[in-house]
């Protein structure tokens, strides 16, 4: 009981979205606007950084407190800080408490690795703003960055439970971006072109 009580907490504080409530403050419900996508990256296009930020810190600290009482209450469960990781984000995807209309997991899964696996954070990152750097490309950079978990879960030996979160964080971070991959292929992606610094360094010379 305590184990689906902890995972039942997990997915309510993953429901808890950034945008949507900070949105409310504002009057405004971001999913109507952009992208349409309740996450940082259509916060930041519509809204502005200050909002983009503060919508980023509520959902990394969803994730970050579903892993720690986990951690905290779970005695000792070796997967359930990854399960409740998992049901953190699924709830920002799908959130109860907006309609099971929310973002596409990212931010809360980085926040839930903060506690679950905190090397793993900085492979994520890295892989991220390289391929930012080089593509401009905010959606193809969070898929790459997701399923860089895999290989680094793999080269660093990591148990059973560690290699099954990775390869869903993967898949499922691939799901969720579904759209910025039709996208891609349409060749209507959006490009970040100011962090383009390779770009940027060919025009001027």
């Amino acid at each position: 009981m305590l184990v689906l009580a902890l995972l039942a907490t997990a997915y309510a504080l993953g429901s808890l979205s950034g945008s949507l409530l900070l949105g409310r403050l504002r009057g405004i419900d971001i999913r109507r606007q952009g992208s349409g996508n309740a996450g940082g990256t259509n916060a930041l296009r519509t809204q502005g950084w200050k909002f983009a930020l503060g919508t980023v810190v509520v959902d990394v600290g969803k994730g970050v407190l579903a892993v720690w009482l986990a951690l905290r209450f779970g005695a000792g469960v070796s997967w359930l800080p990854y399960a409740a990781a998992a049901a953190a984000v699924l709830g920002h995807v799908w959130p109860v408490f907006h309609g099971f209309r929310g973002g596409k997991g990212a931010a809360t899964l980085l926040g839930a690795l903060l506690l679950a696996w905190p090397w793993a954070v900085a492979v994520m990152l890295g892989t991220w703003l390289v391929v930012l750097v080089i593509g401009g490309y905010v959606g193809l950079a969070t898929i790459l960055a997701a399923f860089a978990l895999l290989p680094f879960a793999l080269i660093e030996g990591a148990p059973a439970e560690r290699l099954v979160f990775a390869a869903f964080a993967a898949l499922f971070i691939l799901y969720t971006h579904r759209s910025n991959v039709a996208r891609l292929r349409a060749g209507t992606e959006s490009r970040f072109e100011r962090v383009r610094l390779f770009a940027r360094r060919r025009g001027a010379a």
